[in-house]
């Protein structure tokens, strides 16, 4: 939502479930969305926004725009129906797509092993005619080329292109979860150490392209506007009750 432009403010609102909020404090942290930046929204459905991603896809070659359609989704999702019919009609129509598999070993609590033989997710993709490139997740460079290749075949007509990132989440699946059950706890601590955050700064010092003070410089200004940001959500109107039944249908 960052990398597309949306904003801290109504981000955190919509978080508080406030007026305010992108969606108007209705979509809560699954739902937050803004077609004018191209964000067409989550949803709470394991690889629902993957069919929905080759819709958009389609839409954008029938009004023959160049943009590209993007779909991110965890190792669990690449079991569901909806991924292999998502890509399977993208690859099959050869539409401006990417799909993005986030591994982190996971799918929710069960080890990626007891879910699925395949070792790499991007092995699917051959089934589909399609190509299927294994990335570092931990290493923002290494995703940027990788993005950049795929996003350039879209746009030149050339069909989807699946990506798996691999890489861990730091926390458990949801607020409470200590991942101590399944053994998640076990694997943070290494990956820990490759965090992206850390590891690029350390990259930007050393190839001079930025100093020490002017990272810290930028963690401190993003951490302000990040406070500047709760308390605006904080201080922010809950939804009026007459709003309950607006927005709820598609306008034709």
């Amino acid at each position: 939502m960052i990398a597309k432009g949306l904003q801290y403010e109504g981000m955190f609102a919509e978080l508080y479930a406030r007026a305010t909020g992108y969606c108007k404090g209705k979509g809560g942290s699954m739902h937050i969305a803004d077609q004018d930046l191209g964000v067409l929204g989550a949803n709470g459905i394991v690889g629902g926004g993957i069919p929905i991603a080759a819709g958009a896809a389609l839409g954008l070659r029938l009004k023959g725009e160049k943009h590209v359609a993007v779909s991110f989704f965890g190792d669990g999702a690449s079991n569901e129906g909806a991924f292999h019919e998502g890509i399977n009609i993208a690859a099959t129509w050869k539409l401006p797509a990417v799909f993005v598999c986030e591994n982190n070993g996971f799918a929710e609590s069960t080890p990626r092993a007891d879910h699925q033989a395949v070792q790499d997710i991007a092995d699917r993709a051959k089934a589909y005619g399609m190509p299927g490139i294994v990335v570092d997740g931990m290493e923002p460079q290494a995703v940027y080329e990788v993005a950049g290749e795929a996003i350039a075949r879209a746009r030149k007509g050339e069909g989807p292109t699946l990506i798996e990132a691999k890489t861990m989440r730091f926390l458990g699946h949801y607020v409470g979860d200590p991942g101590t059950a399944y053994g998640h706890d076990k694997e943070v601590g290494k990956w820990l150490k490759r965090d992206p955050i850390i590891t690029f700064a350390e990259v930007l010092v050393k190839k001079k392209w930025l100093g020490k003070k002017s990272i810290d410089a930028i963690h401190a200004k993003v951490n302000e506007e990040m406070e500047e940001a709760i308390e605006f959500a904080r201080k922010s109107p809950e939804p009026e009750l007459g709003d309950a039944m607006t927005d709820i249908y598609a306008s034709v």
